[in-house]
Formats: C-alpha cells, structure tokens, sequence
C-alpha cells in the first residue's frame, strides 16, 4: 500500500519537456506565493549560466550522487539528458513537517516514482501548445546546439506520453494563463478535506472531527 504523508504541507510535482516553460512558471509561482518553497535538487550535471550551487541545484560528483543513493538518500533519482538528478527525502520532509508546501521540478521518471511513494502527492504536467512552438522555444533559449535540440525533442515525445499519468494538466500557450492555472492547482489543493484536516489539525480536532 502507498502510504500517506501526515505533513501539514503538500507536495507538489511539476514535470514537463525540456522547454515548455516549466522553470518559469514555478519561478513564478514562488514569487507570488511565499507559502510555497521549492525543494534543491542534486544533479551531476554543470552550472549553466548565473546558477549557484545550493539555489537552483546542488552539484555533486558522480561518487558523491552514488554514495547519496547507496545510503537511500533520495526520494527519486534518475538519468536525465547524460546526467543524473535526485531529490534529498530530508529536504522534503523538514520542510513540510514546517508547514510549507513543497513544490519539485523534475522529469516525468521521478514524479511517477515520488506519486508511488506519497499517495497525496499532487502531479502536474506542462504541455507545449505544438511541437512546432517548442523547438522554437529551445532554439530561442539560445543554450543548445542543434544535436541537443534534437535529443530533447526525441526525449519530449517519450515524456509527453506519460502525460495521462498526471493528476492536472496545463497547457503552456499564453504564460498568464498558464500561471494562473499553475496557482489555481495549489490553492484548490490547500482545500480539499484531507489537506485541511493535516493544515489545520487543532481546529479540526477543536471541531471534534475526526
């Protein structure tokens, strides 16, 4: 049986092909909603750009990411893209033991491991409006050389089939949209009998509602 968490905060996983605005859709989330904290991942992969170790991710040799998963360290870890990427179960677990809710950017391989592990767990897909708007998307970020363009695209179509694996669906056309879909997501979730009941335990329990 799956078990469930008994953490006053939820769990939110949000996994989309490369490119389909899922980075800056959280980014934006987190902006608007400081109830929502984002959990640091470690990858074996290298900095791009402006990131720091410790902000968008924690980078880690591949001996270090072995002896993480040697130790069960991680609540999922997979091979994303040449690299690996996992996600600490005690980052996880103090924050939403705090209260907060945990929202996780990862591939479709480890939220459907994370939503095999945490029955309440909330799963959310970012879909592109066409495949024709992704790759310009990628080609427009300007990281990628054509090659890489091209595996992400191939990988995509592998991701996109999982999608009706998914409890929400959000279909990144016009950002604001999209936004408000991503906010209207976790703000129903807080609702629900089962989230308020962990949220608010002593009011529920005042109430005498078991």
């Amino acid at each position: 049986m799956t078990p469930r968490m008994d953490y006053p905060g939820n769990l939110f996983v949000v996994a989309a092909p490369s490119g389909a605005g899922k980075s800056s859709l959280v980014k934006a989330l987190l902006e608007l909603d400081s109830h929502v904290q984002p959990s640091v991942s470690h990858t074996t992969r290298a900095p791009r750009g402006q990131e720091k170790h410790g902000r968008e991710y924690f980078f880690v040799s591949k001996p270090e990411f072995d002896a993480m998963v040697q130790a069960d360290a991680f609540v999922e870890w997979a091979h994303v893209h040449q690299h690996r990427y996992g996600t600490s179960k005690k980052a996880i677990e103090e924050r939403m033991s705090q209260g907060a809710d945990v929202i996780l950017e990862i591939d479709y391989q480890g939220a459907l491991q994370i939503k095999k592990l945490f029955s309440n767990a909330i799963s959310i897909f970012i879909l592109p409006p066409s495949w024709e708007e992704l790759r310009s998307r990628l080609e427009r970020r300007g990281e990628d050389t054509p090659g890489v363009i091209d595996l992400r695209l191939k990988n995509a179509a592998i991701e996109v089939a999982q999608v009706h694996q998914f409890d929400f669906v959000i279909i990144n056309e016009l950002f604001d949209r999209a936004l408000f879909d991503l906010k209207a997501i976790v703000h129903s979730q807080r609702l629900k009998f089962s989230a308020q009941r962990r949220a608010r335990a002593e009011t529920f329990k005042a109430l005498h509602i078991l």
